[in-house]
């Protein structure tokens, strides 16, 4: 029997349920016939439960259908003009600036660098990823991990992400591997090739179908797919059965949209918008228009201060992503040592998935303002944080590479990125960058 991750019902009313519990929705009624049929909480980090849960499917479509009808006391909404109205301090649309272009290159080579370097450890928790490094030499965190002289107990115990330890450990990276963190990026900017700078999310879901492998789906972007092929339509495609819809997922599908509006972060955060209502809702929203604000901000801004000031101005003030980022900038701008800092961080966000936007924008946040400007303390403290280190990794990577017009020789990749999407198996960051800046002047 098949078991295909994130979206069988049966495995997705746990992951409604601890929702529920972020929302502030009082479910337990919900939840104990859940559990008293034999239903399971969340897995903390698995996608799909065992065979045997099959046998709940019926009730689990149920419960989700009782779930979304209940609704949150939060004051967080995913309507444009709500959003706007929750943003007092939000900058006006502005004209877009001259960029030097080995920003723009700056950012896609950080943007690959940062994801390569969190792949093999993806999944790993933190004092795993510690534990590698350390045994290999390489704590802090100052190189691409490797598994030659990495001991045998710490490689069981901590094992390599399957998928990626083939092709992103020092000993075997040849070229940028395909990563749903560089998809994305990729599809954002052929939605606005193909449907210039009006595109809708009817657009983006077209395309989606189109040129996306729903092999290459995870979590929401899973779902909403799912939801697409069965006549569900934006931005419903958010919300139906779709517990992820606060995940990470819109967060990486933003840099793009930063990009081609250099010092305009309002109008990124507008385009990031579209984007990601076709999957998210709420705080998942406010994690892509903050990345694509911080990322318009890193083609013209001199410091890092300046790009998360750029991203918390188009974030709904009352929002758990604003309080959670605004603290985890101040950590980091108070503290010296940066695992401090990442302790103070797990403390409030440790009971969130490992894929949340929520705690993952916070580490973003605070790696950034404590790396002040150095690329690798930047993306080091990003996949040293734990959670969802690729994805973590090219966010920050992004931005620090624009933010210094580069990355050390010592994180460029042989210019050429693996990809499933149509047209852009073996592109180079070079061909990438040149078109993102034509982008800029349409």
């Amino acid at each position: 029997m098949i078991r295909l991750t994130w979206v069988q019902p049966e495995d997705l009313v746990g992951h409604e349920l601890r929702q529920a519990a972020e929302d502030g929705r009082d479910v337990r009624e919900i939840a104990e016939r859940w559990h008293a049929a034999g239903g399971h909480d969340a897995p903390p980090r698995a996608g799909a439960s065992e065979p045997g849960a099959a046998r709940l499917r019926g009730l689990a479509e149920h419960l989700l259908d009782e779930l979304a009808a209940v609704p949150s006391p939060l004051d967080e909404p995913s309507d444009w003009d709500a959003i706007v109205a929750a943003c007092p301090g939000r900058p006006a649309p502005a004209g877009r600036r001259d960029v030097d272009p080995a920003r723009v290159l700056g950012a896609w080579q950080g943007r690959a660098a940062g994801c390569v370097l969190g792949k093999p450890v993806e999944k790993i928790p933190r004092e795993g990823i510690r534990e590698i490094a350390e045994a290999t030499g390489n704590w802090p965190i100052r190189g691409w991990f490797t598994a030659k002289g990495l001991p045998d107990d710490v490689a069981r115990r901590w094992p390599w992400n399957r998928r990626s330890a083939v092709n992103s450990l020092a000993e075997n990276i040849d070229g940028i591997p395909e990563d749903d963190d560089l998809n994305y990026p990729l599809l954002a900017l052929s939605v606005l090739e193909r449907h210039g700078r009006g595109f809708t999310t009817d657009d983006v879901a077209k395309h989606w179908l189109d040129e996306l492998p729903a092999g290459r789906t995870f979590t929401a972007e899973r779902v909403a797919y799912r939801n697409l092929l069965d006549g569900v339509e934006p931005p419903a495609t958010a919300t139906y059965r779709n517990p992820f819809r606060e995940w990470i997922g819109a967060l990486i599908r933003a840099d793009v949209y930063g990009w081609v509006n250099p010092g305009d972060p309002a109008t990124a955060a507008e385009y990031a918008w579209r984007d990601a209502r076709l999957t998210h809702t709420a705080n998942g929203i406010y994690g892509a228009m903050f990345t694509a604000a911080m990322c318009a901000a890193s083609l013209v801004a001199t410091s890092a201060e300046e790009v998360v000031r750029a991203g918390l101005s188009v974030v709904p003030r009352g929002s758990r992503l604003h309080e959670a980022v605004r603290l985890a900038a101040a950590d980091a701008a108070r503290e010296d040592d940066f695992e401090r800092v990442v302790d103070l961080l797990h403390e409030r966000h440790g009971a969130l998935h490992w894929v949340h936007t929520v705690n993952n924008a916070a580490l973003i946040a605070a790696t950034l303002i404590h790396g002040r400007g150095d690329f690798t303390a930047t993306i080091a403290g990003a996949v040293a944080g734990g959670w969802d280190t690729d994805s973590a990794g090219a966010t920050a990577g992004s931005i620090a590479g624009a933010l210094n017009g580069g990355v050390p020789d010592r994180w460029r990749l042989r210019d050429g990125l693996a990809s499933s999407l149509t047209g852009f198996d073996g592109v180079g960051l070079g061909e990438l960058a040149a078109r993102t800046q034509e982008m800029m002047a349409s």
